[in-house]
């Protein structure tokens, strides 16, 4: 599992590029697709996940629908289309930051010794 420290700064980007792939999710389900595709190594939990989307919620972000399953009510999270714009960006941007980071990870000793 990853520190909070590296989640915290991504976990919006990971909820946006969700959605953008989904129609619409509830909660609990985009937790457990994180964990699926990470294989564990990233668990979303309660306590995050919902400060998240509901900033993201108050930010136009995403639109949400209560829907009634058995005699449960779930919310759904969407999309809305500033959100679909704004997953796109940042996807782009946390590229090309882990590129960045990419770069400075694997810089050879005698490299950073030329720029000192």
């Amino acid at each position: 599992m990853y520190s909070k420290e590296l989640l915290k700064g991504t976990l919006k980007t990971i909820i946006l590029k969700l959605l953008s792939e989904s129609d619409q999710m509830y909660g609990y389900q985009i937790t457990q697709k994180v964990k699926e595709i990470t294989e564990g190594k990233i668990n979303l939990t309660e306590g995050a996940l919902y400060p998240a989307l509901h900033k993201l919620e108050a930010d136009g972000l995403l639109s949400t629908e209560k829907i009634e399953v058995g005699n449960r009510v779930r919310k759904y999270y969407r999309l809305t289309q500033s959100g679909n714009n704004t997953a796109q960006e940042k996807v782009e941007e946390l590229k090309e930051f882990m590129e960045t980071l990419k770069s400075i990870i694997n810089i050879s000793p005698q490299k950073l010794a030329w720029s000192i």
